[in-house]
């Protein structure tokens, strides 16, 4: 398996895969240095780097994330189901599985999510409209939900 080190604006991204797929993408809150990018990771790295330039809203690249099959039934929903700016209650993606009584497990699976950004679980919010827990912490689920507002805050200032 290939791993890399990015530096983005959230900080420094964990990435491995290899011809298999990506199969982990991970935010860290320590201080790494950069890494060379092996040629199997190139693809994710240049769409991750678009994506934080305002240029991408969707991932076109082979993911191979590890877990149950619920857990990849319901990253395939947030993939399918929550397009890039527009997020969903964690109960309307359990209505959207077929079974609101598995809302707790559709939210255990959401945080067990184990590529960042491209399987979209930063997009789930409370059914009251609030952020709820994430694994890179709240802050960054509130950046990445602005970064993919349609109608960003203007400046007041010139």
């Amino acid at each position: 398996m290939d791993v890399c080190l990015i530096k983005t604006p959230l900080g420094i991204t964990k990435i491995c895969g290899g011809i298999n797929g990506i199969s982990s993408i991970s935010v860290s809150n320590h201080d790494l240095s950069t890494t060379k990018v092996p040629n199997t990771l190139k693809k994710c790295v240049m769409q991750l780097q678009e994506y934080f330039e305002g240029k991408r809203q969707t991932f076109d690249l082979k993911l191979n994330p590890k877990g149950t099959d619920f857990q990849k039934q319901v990253w395939h929903l947030l993939e399918t189901e929550v397009p890039f700016g527009k997020t969903l209650s964690y109960l309307e993606l359990a209505k959207r599985y077929g079974n609101v009584k598995t809302i707790r497990a559709i939210a255990n699976a959401n945080a067990k999510n184990p590529i960042w950004i491209i399987i979209p679980c930063h997009r789930i919010i409370g059914s009251d409209g609030k952020l709820t827990g994430y694994a890179g912490g709240l802050h960054r689920k509130q950046w990445l939900i602005n970064h993919e507002a349609p109608n960003k805050q203007k400046s007041l200032f010139l």
